[in-house]
C-alpha cells in the first residue's frame, strides 16, 4: 500500500488491478502461462499468448471486463460497502444510474468468485428465513403486501425463503439460497458436501435435518439445544454464524427489502463487509 500512496488517484485502481491479477495471470482461452507483453489498451497492460495467439489483459474473462471509468472503481467500492443505493452512488460519483446498476452487479459477481472452496475444523451451520419478495416484478403471482407486510401463514411456510450459512472458526463463510420453505436433509446434501472437509466437526442447532445429514455422510456432529437455553457447550456454539445472520439482516434492511431473485447476487456484499470489518485498511 505504501507504493500506491504517491500515485495520482486515477492510477491507483489500475495499479491494484495489475498487481492483484499478476499472481494468477494466464491465457483465458488455453490457460497457458507462456505469454509476453503486447502493448497497452484501455489503460491496462495487454498480453499475447504464445501458444494460441489470443490477446488478453488482467480483466479478460472476469465480471469487470469491458467496464469504463476505472479511476472511479475504488470510490464505487466504498459506496457498495457503505450500502449506498444505486441512485445515491451514481449521484456521488457523477455517473448515470444505469452505469451504477451495472457496476453494482458486476462488483458483487466478482466477490462471488472469491468464495472459499472448503471449510475446515469446527464448522457452524444455521439457517435463516426471509419473507419472499417479488420486488421489481411487473406481474405479481400473489396479492401485493403493503410496505413489506407479513406472511399469511404462521411459522415457516412456502412464503419464506431459506438462506443456509456455513462458517468455520477462521471466518471463512459460504452461503446458499436453498429455496422456499423449511430446510431439509435434501438441501443439505446438495449444498454442504462439496464445501466441507470430511473430518470437520459440524455444530448446529437442534434442527432434525442436520442430524440426518450428519448420519448419512458420516460427519461428526454436535447440536446445541438453543430452545433449552444451552447456547454454549465448551467449544460448541453457533454464535459466529448467528452474528453473520445479524449482519446479513442489517445489510438487507438498508435497501428496504431485496427481491428473492436477487438474493444470490446480494449475499457476497455481506461477506465483503465482514472482511472489511475484520481487516480494516489503515
Amino acid at each position: 500500500m505504501e507504493l500506491l500512496r504517491g500515485m495520482p488517484c486515477g492510477q491507483v485502481s489500475i495499479a491494484l488491478i495489475e498487481r492483484t491479477a499478476q499472481a494468477r495471470l494466464c491465457c483465458p482461452a488455453c490457460q497457458s502461462r507462456h505469454f509476453h507483453r503486447h502493448g497497452h489498451a484501455n489503460d491496462l497492460q495487454r498480453y499475447r499468448c504464445v501458444l494460441c495467439g489470443k490477446t488478453f489483459n488482467a480483466l479478460t474473462g472476469t465480471p469487470l471486463a469491458h467496464l469504463h471509468h476505472k479511476s472511479l472503481w475504488l470510490d464505487y467500492a466504498n459506496c457498495l460497502l457503505n450500502s449506498d443505493s444505486v441512485r445515491k452512488a451514481a449521484q456521488q460519483l457523477g455517473i448515470h444510474r444505469n452505469t451504477s446498476f451495472r457496476w453494482r452487479h458486476r462488483f458483487l459477481a466478482l466477490a462471488k468468485t472469491d468464495r472459499p472452496r472448503c471449510l475446515h475444523g469446527i464448522v457452524e451451520a444455521d439457517e435463516m428465513y426471509l419473507l419472499e419478495s417479488e420486488k421489481g416484478a411487473r406481474h405479481l403471482l400473489r396479492p401485493a403486501r403493503r410496505r413489506g407486510g407479513h406472511a399469511r401463514q404462521r411459522g415457516i411456510s412456502s412464503e419464506q425463503v431459506c438462506i443456509l450459512v456455513a462458517r468455520d472458526r477462521t471466518g471463512q463463510t459460504i452461503d446458499f439460497v436453498t429455496g422456499k420453505g423449511q430446510l431439509t436433509k435434501k438441501h443439505l446434501l446438495y449444498c454442504l458436501p462439496r464445501v466441507i472437509d470430511r473430518d470437520i466437526l459440524l455444530v448446529t442447532d437442534g434442527h432434525a435435518a442436520y442430524a440426518a445429514f450428519a448420519r448419512e455422510t458420516g460427519i461428526s456432529h454436535q447440536a446445541v439445544n438453543l430452545h433449552a437455553g444451552f447456547r454454549v457447550r465448551g467449544a460448541a456454539h453457533v454464535q459466529n454464524v448467528n452474528a453473520y445472520h445479524s449482519r446479513l439482516r442489517g445489510w438487507l434492511s438498508i435497501f428496504h427489502g431485496v427481491a428473492t431473485d436477487a438474493l444470490p447476487a446480494e449475499l457476497p456484499g455481506v461477506a465483503l463487509d465482514t472482511r472489511r470489518q475484520a481487516h480494516p485498511v489503515r
